[in-house]
């Protein structure tokens, strides 16, 4: 089965379903996590500098024996790396860790401090063909308006939470002009069990033969979303990826487009935020 892929403004095609690596350890977990997931199908792994795994879905990558091309990797720019000559340095360590020639795509992680250096660092790479598309994480409708009309390349991609309970309108709204993507990352609510169990939910999944995070993930790519499920379990990374024989109808669609509450887990804007981040961790303690 080849996976839909969707059109991005830079003109590049990009699978529709990515395999997420957020929270898996660099113990083994993550290669064996991601040779899982090339193994049954999935074309589009995300990583980053912070998960601090990057070196395990590089080996995974390589030693799957696709051919580089059929592969779309994303990683990710940490805010202790921004600016213009940290964000260069950074770039070159994450190829260099990922053990590739470019990544598909590269996002500013957190949209906080120097954006504007590391973005220009960022469209400097893409002329050299170190990074295919960029895109920005976690921006906000505020922090869009304040960073995005500084920059020379619109950005390919805003990667932020997303799920039925939260759609995000606002942003969707500001980044349609430009033809933006969204990403989703927890496009299940984190395993939100509320959310899975919702009776819409529930009833479209006996109707399909389908389970819940399936007719969720559905729902998501029908409205143009990159989904990035992520499971650690053999059987759930496959059914992941089981949404693209069934078509949800325009009924179906609004009732889950009813379920948004306008809010998630995650609020960019709340204050302290850029400082709890930024000292979080070093991730270039161990280099």
């Amino acid at each position: 089965m080849t996976t839909p892929t969707i059109k991005l403004n830079d003109g590049r095609a990009i699978p529709a379903i990515g395999f997420g690596t957020f929270q898996i350890p660099n113990d083994g977990s993550t290669y064996d996590a991601v040779s899982e997931a090339l193994r049954v199908g999935y074309r589009h792994i995300d990583t980053a500098v912070a998960y601090f795994n990057e070196a395990e879905v590089g080996r995974a990558i390589k030693d799957s024996g696709i051919p580089r091309d059929q592969i779309w990797v994303t990683s990710k720019l940490w805010l202790q790396d921004y600016g213009y000559e940290p964000a260069q340095r950074a770039i070159d360590l994450s190829l260099e860790k990922l053990g590739l020639d470019y990544l598909d795509l590269y996002l500013i992680h957190q949209p906080y401090g120097d954006v504007p250096g590391a973005w220009r660092a960022m469209e400097d790479a893409q002329r050299a063909g170190k990074l295919k598309s960029i895109g920005v994480s976690n921006m906000t409708p505020k922090i869009w308006q304040h960073f995005v009309p500084q920059f020379d390349v619109m950005p390919a991609v805003n990667q932020v939470e997303f799920n039925p309970y939260f759609q995000q309108k606002a942003i969707r709204k500001l980044m349609a002009p430009g033809d933006v993507k969204l990403e989703a990352w927890a496009p299940l609510g984190q395993g939100n069990q509320v959310l899975l169990q919702e009776p819409v939910v529930t009833r479209l999944a006996a109707k399909y033969g389908k389970d819940a995070g399936q007719i969720i993930l559905r729902f998501e790519h029908q409205l143009g979303i990159i989904v990035f499920p992520k499971s650690v379990h053999a059987a759930r990374i496959k059914s992941n990826l089981a949404i693209f024989d069934f078509e949800l109808t325009a009924d179906e669609m609004a009732a889950l487009t009813a379920l948004d509450q306008g809010k998630g887990r995650h609020d960019p804007d709340a204050p302290g935020v850029q400082e709890m981040l930024l000292n979080a961790f070093d991730v270039h303690a161990a280099d």
